[in-house]
């Protein structure tokens, strides 16, 4: 008999927070109706918070979150229901509304997976086959940018790398040009310092044959002197001598 009392009591409060959940869940319908998207969330989540598993209200919740444009937080209220609900039609709408969420958030696939959802559950939604068209072209579109800008990415990379060997080389050659400069400048350094320190020849020479003062001859240039001037004496005599002969007429003899 206790026992039978638990389950009786059990059974009325599950009723009593089932109808509370349902005036929670009015109550948010008649927010939302008026475009008071913020309350009516609060209302539905009250109403979620008395039964859990209240696939209306979590469903109801996810559209105010969507108007509201929490595409991402409406997304696991949509799933709830999509997991809880006992007819196609119910589960069919819920794929639909995550596609929609999706789609705004610019995720494709997910969106085109929702879609598809949606359709194994009612396959004569037109509305959900046109959506699943346009998420199908857009991930198609995306996954194609994907693969040029990665195509960029890698091109660029190569002509960073490209740029950066270029520039390895580049360097390389000018500090090879550097060193050589250095090592030109030492060489020039070194012979003009071998050209300072190497004895001057000509000024060693005259230095050990110091010149005679103008005006002042030695004994021995006196002595050269006169037997210069003897000898161009001579010389001058002779030469003389030479053109008296010279210029003496003969005489011949005539054959008479």
């Amino acid at each position: 008999m206790l026992f039978s009392s638990k389950e009786i009591l059990a059974q009325k409060d599950s009723i009593a927070l089932q109808r509370k959940a349902r005036k929670l869940l009015r109550q948010g319908n008649e927010l939302y109706n008026k475009k008071q998207y913020t309350d009516a969330s609060v209302a539905y989540q009250k109403s979620l918070g008395q039964n859990t598993k209240y696939d209306k209200a979590a469903y109801n919740l996810g559209n105010a979150l969507y108007q509201n444009k929490n595409y991402k937080e409406a997304v696991p209220q949509y799933e709830l229901t999509a997991q809880t609900a006992k007819d196609k039609f119910t589960k069919a709408e819920a794929y639909h509304n995550i596609g929609n969420a999706m789609m705004e958030q610019k995720q494709y696939q997910p969106a085109v997976d929702a879609f598809k959802n949606s359709l194994r559950n009612n396959p004569n939604d037109d509305e959900t086959r046109y959506n699943l068209a346009v998420a199908q072209k857009l991930l198609d579109k995306q996954k194609q940018d994907n693969k040029d800008n990665k195509d960029d990415k890698n091109n660029k990379d190569k002509d960073e790398k490209k740029k950066d060997k270029n520039k390895d080389k580049k360097d390389g050659d000018d500090k090879d040009k550097e060193k050589k400069n250095d090592k030109d400048n030492k060489d020039k350094d070194d012979k003009k310092k071998d050209k300072e320190n190497e004895p001057k020849k000509d000024e060693n020479k005259n230095k050990s044959k110091p010149k005679p003062q103008q005006g002042k001859m030695t004994p021995q240039q006196i002595k050269q002197l006169l037997e210069s001037l003897n000898n161009e004496e001579k010389k001058t005599q002779k030469k003389m001598n030479a053109q008296k002969a010279k210029g003496k007429k003969i005489k011949q003899e005539k054959d008479w």
